[in-house]
């Protein structure tokens, strides 16, 4: 196991590495990326702007969920990236060397590759989290903290545990990468708002089947006296998308034993 964990990060860091070798480049495209996403964050603030609140909830307090979200999102993203683009893998018949190799296929396409330009979304979410939790008095030795880092832990997984389901069904499908940009980027964009606002079916979806709401509203909602849940609870809630990133694996696994070599 502790071998394993060591080979992650030293693939991991060979793939950073050889990201850097254009500095400027790589530079450049992280802020491009920091840019893109504060298009997000000024369409809540043009909302809050006109309407001070919604559903009870503050723009600062909104800026905590949004925070989270992102960077959790941005975690998934750029470490994730070989699960977005395994259909491709599957459909040149390149799966087939994987199996080959001594270690396990999803550890393969996990170290695949790493896109740390992406982590400029990381960094607008954290500067909105840093802002609200200034403005609200949250200190960061305090328990608050401590559920919102569980929560972006929480996020991060079950996002991980999306791409991963989307490059399993890659063995069935190759065609899934619009209908998992619904759950993903539209989940993205629907969490990043408090879930009291939309219908009860919608919230059900979020709740029960894709767990997004567990991982940042329900934490943030609780800690804030949003939710009557015991705060105790707020700690336990971002457990699920641990949970869901260990089914989606345990999907994945499945998924390589129905594969059928493509014979090329």
């Amino acid at each position: 196991m502790w071998n394993t964990f060591r080979l992650y990060w030293k693939l991991i860091g060979i793939s950073i590495r050889s990201q850097m070798q254009h500095r400027a480049s790589f530079l450049m495209l992280t802020v491009a990326y920091f840019l893109s996403t504060l298009v997000d964050i000024l369409g809540i603030w043009v909302l809050f702007d006109r309407f001070k609140m919604v559903q009870g909830w503050t723009l600062e307090e909104v800026g905590l969920i949004y925070g989270v979200m992102h960077m959790g999102f941005a975690i998934a993203e750029a470490s994730a990236r070989g699960f977005d683009t395994f259909s491709e893998t599957v459909k040149h018949g390149d799966f087939d060397r994987l199996l080959l190799r001594p270690i396990g296929t999803l550890f393969q396409v996990a170290t695949s590759e790493v896109q740390w330009i992406r982590m400029g979304r990381f960094i607008q979410g954290l500067l909105v989290l840093l802002w609200s939790c200034q403005q609200l008095g949250i200190h960061f030795f305090s328990l608050t903290s401590g559920i919102l880092a569980f929560a972006v832990v929480g996020t991060a997984s079950l996002f991980y545990g999306l791409m991963v389901v989307q490059g399993a069904l890659s063995f069935w499908t190759v065609e899934t990468l619009e209908l998992m940009n619904i759950t993903t980027f539209g989940g993205l964009e629907s969490g990043q708002y408090p879930m009291s606002i939309y219908r009860p079916s919608f919230r059900m979806f979020f709740t029960f089947v894709v767990p997004l709401a567990c991982v940042a509203y329900y934490p943030v909602a609780v800690a804030l006296h949003h939710e009557a849940f015991p705060l105790w609870a707020a700690l336990v809630f971002p457990v699920t998308g641990l949970v869901f990133l260990y089914a989606a694996c345990q999907f994945w696994h499945l998924g390589v034993r129905r594969y059928h070599s493509t014979g090329s």
